[in-house]
């Protein structure tokens, strides 16, 4: 097929005008070789895909099928060829960017302030959220998620895997107690995390199937990272994200509870609109974070 490319290409262009004189004015060639073009098809294929008239040119039902594959070889080239026109572009202009505000603010924002040093072009609008924005009419180009439900619209590329721990000081559990059950937690001061006017269950997984726990505190808290220092200063148990406390259970100022109960949670996400070509500052970027975690996130 590769040998017939132009063949093809000029098949196309005189479907689309039905002309030979017209594909040949937009391919810059004589009509006469439009016209071998066209036989040269034809014989190759042995078929007729096209009859001619002196006015005109329309196509045969056999044209018709090998005009609708031609014409997607068509597009497809034409997208390799834009997409590595893109990927030879400069970031340049307006970055938009969500993200979520503990884990946008501990972990993407060193990579992004190295992103802007090596794209000098390149401007950032950042955004902190822990709601899941609409990316088209907030005008967002990528946002970083964590979980959320899925979206027909967006292009989701995994960066990190995501797992809730719970944890403790080793001062309060020498107090109350080392937990080794999920029913033990009933007997321990839990720190719990409130979102949308509600308490946020813990996540567990028990032979193999996923349970989500209601828990009652008195101490309720909207805001991960103060909910991080609440348990850091001793106030009880938690269940934080591992971006989050993993530093802190290397260092042994926390300790990691419950491990046989541990579900791995929907991964770590950018997402982006879905269109044709991926800008050059969205798909670095993205490709920056992936490579910075593709070895182990720096969390875990």
């Amino acid at each position: 097929m590769l040998d017939h490319f132009g063949d093809v290409l000029a098949f196309v262009r005189v479907a689309d005008s039905g002309s030979f004189t017209r594909a040949a004015e937009r391919l810059g060639v004589t009509r006469s070789a439009v016209g071998k073009s066209i036989t040269r098809l034809e014989e190759n294929l042995a078929t007729r895909l096209i009859q001619r008239t002196t006015r005109s040119a329309s196509l045969t039902d056999e044209g018709k099928l090998f005009y609708e594959h031609a014409l997607r070889i068509l597009c497809e080239v034409d997208d390799a060829e834009a997409t590595l026109a893109e990927r030879n572009q400069t970031p340049k202009g307006r970055l938009r960017i969500d993200l979520p505000t503990a884990f946008g603010r501990l972990h993407v924002l060193p990579v992004l302030q190295r992103f802007l040093q090596d794209w000098p072009e390149l401007e950032a609008d950042v955004s902190f959220s822990d709601d899941y924005c609409d990316l088209v009419s907030d005008g967002i180009d990528v946002a970083i998620r964590i979980g959320g439900p899925s979206d027909s619209g967006l292009i989701r590329k995994v960066l990190a895997p995501h797992r809730l721990v719970t944890c403790a000081t080793p001062e309060y559990l020498e107090r109350r107690g080392l937990p080794r059950t999920l029913d033990d937690l009933a007997q321990h001061d839990k720190i719990v995390f409130t979102y949308a006017n509600g308490l946020v269950p813990w996540r567990y997984q028990m032979g193999g199937v996923a349970r989500d726990i209601s828990v009652q505190g008195a101490l309720r808290l909207s805001n991960t990272e103060a909910i991080r220092d609440a348990v850091l200063a001793g106030l009880g148990v938690a269940q934080l994200g591992e971006f989050l406390v993993g530093d802190d259970i290397r260092q042994g100022r926390l300790i990691a509870l419950l491990p046989d109960y541990v579900r791995e949670e929907t991964p770590i996400c950018a997402v982006y609109p879905t269109r044709r070509h991926v800008s050059p500052k969205v798909r670095r970027f993205v490709e920056m974070l992936r490579a910075d975690w593709a070895n182990g996130a720096p969390w875990i």
